[in-house]
């Protein structure tokens, strides 16, 4: 096990998840408690993502948060920590593929069941994150915000996190132009620019709706009678309503005039959203500097290494038992 956790930002102090679900269950005799949680379910791209710890009784590891509230740097120092402290961990996919064919509810559950199978254990008891239960039987306990209250949820969730980012970022190397790396599949403003000049990859959900308005280089479109989310203005792009969702009202090739005027409109678009990010002090400016701002002080605080830390009980590094 890492010996050593990163120091908490100020911010995180004070917000740590328990372990009192946990507790009342191995109390009333259940000694195989998973905690879990999914991740990419709300992706444009990529797999969705299900993970499940099983904590053991005795130890504790310290720093532990809901992934969200951490950087991407703060979840991968904290993996390898988490991963040797669980009495067992296992991390479930349903694909890109699976999740156009089979709806994103019954993806989830098979990235659930997954999981589950993965550990080795059989679970008596589940604790999950929010108000559905995905994965049935009768054994789970469905907590709103789990993810920040319950250390068993949090912990798969950061598993399960660095799991999937690490698979987004392995992609990015086979379709750069949708900057996987740093969006990790999700919706963001250049992810958008580049689907409408570029259209989706290989490895884009594509039952959505939003995926009509969008040119098509040879990548075959998936129509399900539920259309799971808009990401354009359908009537601006030509989409007309029909039986099995929206029909494109232009032809599904583009001449390559048309398409080198869609790349130049994403070259626009890109250069675009980049003075404005550095007009708002979002990134450095070409001479690398930055206004002082508070509100981008606030959300882009200090490296750790550089704040003293101050003693907490959060931040021991050692296990008790």
């Amino acid at each position: 096990m890492v010996a050593t956790a990163p120091p908490l930002r100020r911010a995180l102090k004070g917000r740590s998840p328990s372990l009192a679900y946990e507790r009342a269950l191995w109390d009333a005799g259940h000694s195989v408690v998973v905690g879990m949680d999914e991740v990419g379910r709300g992706a444009w791209a990529g797999p969705l993502t299900v993970g499940a710890a099983v904590l053991p009784q005795d130890k504790r590891v310290y720093k532990v948060r809901d992934s969200k509230q951490l950087t991407e740097k703060e979840r991968e120092a904290l993996f390898d920590r988490i991963a040797g402290w669980c009495t067992a961990w296992a991390v479930g996919h349903a694909s890109h593929e699976e999740c156009d064919e089979m709806g994103m509810s019954e993806a989830q559950r098979l990235a659930a069941r997954r999981a589950l199978e993965g550990l080795g254990l059989r679970p008596e008891r589940v604790l999950l994150d929010g108000k559905w239960d995905f994965v049935g039987g009768g054994i789970a306990q469905r907590l709103v915000k789990g993810d920040s209250r319950c250390l068993s949820i949090a912990a798969a969730s950061i598993l399960a996190k660095v799991t999937r980012d690490r698979i987004m970022r392995a992609e990015a190397e086979h379709h750069p132009w949708w900057w996987f790396d740093a969006n990790k599949g999700y919706p963001c403003p250049r992810h958008q620019a580049s689907l409408r000049g570029m259209g989706p990859s290989a490895i884009h959900r594509r039952s959505w709706v939003f995926m009509d308005g969008l040119p098509w280089t040879g990548v075959p479109r998936i129509v399900r009678p539920d259309p799971q989310g808009v990401l354009f203005d359908l009537a601006a792009s030509g989409m007309r309503p029909g039986v099995g969702g929206y029909t494109r009202g232009v032809r599904d090739t583009d001449s390559p005039d048309e398409m080198q005027e869609r790349l130049d409109d994403l070259e626009r678009t890109i250069e675009e959203s980049r003075r404005q990010a550095e007009e708002d002090d979002l990134i450095p400016r070409p001479d690398g500097t930055r206004e002082g701002d508070p509100l981008f002080d606030a959300f882009n605080p200090p490296d750790p290494e550089d704040v003293p830390d101050r003693p907490n009980d959060d931040d021991e590094d050692d296990d008790f038992a």
